[in-house]
């Protein structure tokens, strides 16, 4: 297993985990707020679209087992995101979330990025990093 995949790993995990846990301890009212602020947005999204590009550029693998295709594919899903972010008004984004019912189902929105947290933590901890040839 590389090194990036399992540093990626561990850093995607760990972080997906800390911010679930902190979104689900102020309940939907931190989201809500932060979808009601355009600037706020706006930075959330190109943070996300440079990070999912980062990613995209430094890691698109594809093969050699689950944990490089997941974090492969986490990059695009935050790349994905932050395109949305960026070129969705905030109406849009605000009657999405009200046909998906998001503020009386959040716990239900944040279950598979828990889950993904999980794994990667899970994974990236007990995976072997190759060690580098160089000197």
């Amino acid at each position: 297993m590389s090194a990036l995949t399992v540093y990626l790993a561990r850093l995607m995990g760990l972080s997906t985990l800390v911010f679930v846990v902190a979104f689900m301890m102020r309940s939907n009212a931190i989201i809500m707020a932060t979808i009601a602020d355009s600037p706020v947005m706006l930075v959330y999204a190109v943070f996300s679209v440079a990070a999912g590009l980062a990613i995209i550029l430094g890691h698109n693998v594809w093969a050699g087992g689950v944990l490089p295709t997941v974090v492969s594919l986490t990059g695009w899903l935050i790349f994905a995101k932050g395109l949305l972010l960026l070129f969705v008004n905030h109406e849009t984004l605000s009657l999405m979330l009200e046909r998906m019912h998001y503020d009386q189902n959040y716990i239900f929105y944040f279950v598979p990025a828990f889950l993904l947290g999980l794994y990667l933590t899970y994974a990236g901890f007990t995976a072997r990093a190759a060690k580098s040839g160089a000197k």
